[in-house]
């Protein structure tokens, strides 16, 4: 058994000193409780906060909070995790040329990072227009409790992208951690169980509690039939709007199982046919001016 501490949380606002306290807070409470892995909600160090774009000096302000992974905020959780022998996926606005990234990085339980991974889908057309898009997915071997699991990343925008979860099964990926700070109702909800299902991947998300957000951080396993084809339910947990950490459990064995023998994934997927996903080119009515490519 994998366990997955969703860390719903109400942040101190663009504080990292303050966030990185509560965080570690949180994070203690994870592995009290058996916690294999501690997930935050997204951008954790500023609170998922940004800045008025009309205020240049607002704007220096919250660059200037942008942290790298040698910096304080960072290593702090590296020291907790090897402490706690828990691994800890931290988010913050990350220091980078130019404008700062929406990261996270997946820090191991012996406290080195095992990547880290910034935002590929950002939201062009608000205020994350003001951040630097990732280039690529990544994912890898975290060393648990429970044996080597291979891990990935997707942030927010990026689960209502089916390229992403699926870029990252093609990975290897068997667990896809996705940190979040947007409302979750039932379409996104039953968007990203949809990403378990079609990758046979478990999936599992961390956001802010309400009213920052409106929480239901959520966890679904692949599973969506038994063996005898009988549908079941793939839903491990659902959380309410209240702060609180909720313990998403993955049975791994049975994991592996169905992925070793069910129809989706990769086996019967036709690339020669796919194309046009690659075509850089928007047509009508899709246009955007504030789109970057």
């Amino acid at each position: 058994t994998l366990t997955i501490a969703l860390l719903q949380l109400l942040s101190l606002g663009a504080d990292p000193a303050a966030n990185a306290r509560k965080g570690s807070e949180a994070c203690r409470r994870a592995a009290a409780l058996g916690a294999d892995i501690a997930l935050f909600p997204e951008m954790w160090s500023v609170g998922y906060t940004f800045f008025d774009r009309a205020d240049p000096a607002a704007r220096a302000h919250w660059q200037s909070l942008a942290v790298g992974e040698e910096d304080g905020f960072v290593q702090g959780f590296c020291a907790l995790a090897r402490e706690l022998r828990l691994a800890i996926a931290l988010t913050y606005l990350q220091r980078w040329p130019g404008l700062p990234r929406n990261a996270v990085s997946l820090i191991d339980r012996d406290g080195q990072i095992a990547f880290t991974y910034a935002k590929v889908h950002t939201c062009d057309f608000d205020l994350e227009a003001e951040l630097t898009p990732g280039d690529g997915f990544t994912s890898a071997a975290l060393d648990t409790a429970a044996g080597p699991v291979q891990i990935g990343a997707m942030i927010c925008y990026d689960r209502e992208f089916p390229e992403s979860a699926r870029v990252l099964m093609l990975q290897g990926a068997e667990i896809l951690l996705t940190p979040n700070a947007c409302t979750l109702e039932k379409n996104r909800l039953d968007q990203f169980r949809t990403r378990a299902y079609e990758n046979m991947v478990g999936v599992a998300m961390a956001n802010y509690a309400a009213p920052q957000a409106n929480g239901h951080s959520v966890a679904y396993h692949p599973l969506a039939f038994t063996g005898d084809e009988q549908p079941r339910d793939m839903l491990l947990i659902e959380a309410g709007e209240a702060e609180g950490i909720f313990l998403a459990q993955f049975d791994l064995d049975a994991l592996r199982a169905y992925r070793a023998y069910e129809t989706w994934g990769n086996a019967f997927r036709k690339p020669r046919a796919y194309g046009p996903l690659l075509a850089p080119d928007v047509q009508p009515p899709f246009v955007r001016p504030e789109a970057r490519r």
